[in-house]
């Protein structure tokens, strides 16, 4: 496996033509009430400033050897910059449904094009720990055949590695805290 890089010191720019700005904060996204029905829209960075519950796909990404595509997301994500990741995804944009999230989604962040439909596992609202902020989360798993080329603007570093080295990582590197709840819960529900 190669190594990671070490984490940038906090706002510092994740490459040679990085202008340090953060990424996606006027796309528009849907806002959920409890039940994950759409009752809105807002820019996705006024969405995070007010803590509003919006909806996001993860999709586990698997090679055909079963190893699984974990990154470190780049220092210009507007939420969890610099931290490791075991998903690919993001936020649901106005009108569109989770699984057309997590298909573009996967195809984006993997740089990849003809991935099979992600096959979806299960769904559980998220709270941030501070309370501000909750988001539906839906996870999806799929098989990736062939090369991967990663979007720079979204990733630092990648690898596919085995489950049980991902397994010893989570004491070793700072993972986006809403992914490490979904690959609990998808832990869970194997045993």
């Amino acid at each position: 496996m190669s190594q990671p890089p070490a984490n940038p010191a906090p706002g510092s720019p994740s490459g040679p033509d990085d202008d340090g700005g953060l990424l996606s904060v006027h796309e528009v996204i849907d806002i959920v009430d409890e039940d994950d029905n759409v009752v809105g829209t807002s820019p996705r960075g006024e969405a995070y400033a007010r803590g509003l519950r919006h909806r996001c796909a993860f999709i586990l990404a698997r090679d055909p050897r079963g190893r699984i595509f974990v990154h470190r997301r780049t220092a210009r994500k507007l939420v969890f910059p610099s931290l490791y990741d075991m998903f690919v995804g993001g936020v649901v944009g106005a009108g569109e449904s989770y699984d057309a999230t997590a298909l573009r989604e996967a195809e984006e962040e993997l740089g990849v094009s003809g991935l099979p439909q992600p096959t979806r596992l299960f769904k559980f609202l998220y709270t941030r720990d501070s309370g501000r902020g909750s988001w539906w989360s839906t996870v999806y798993e799929v098989q990736v055949d062939g090369p991967v080329r990663p979007q720079p603007e979204e990733v630092a570093w990648h690898d596919f590695i085995p489950e049980e080295e991902l397994q010893r990582r989570l004491a070793e590197w700072e993972f986006v805290p809403d992914g490490l709840e979904a690959y609990r819960r998808l832990l869970r529900r194997r045993t």
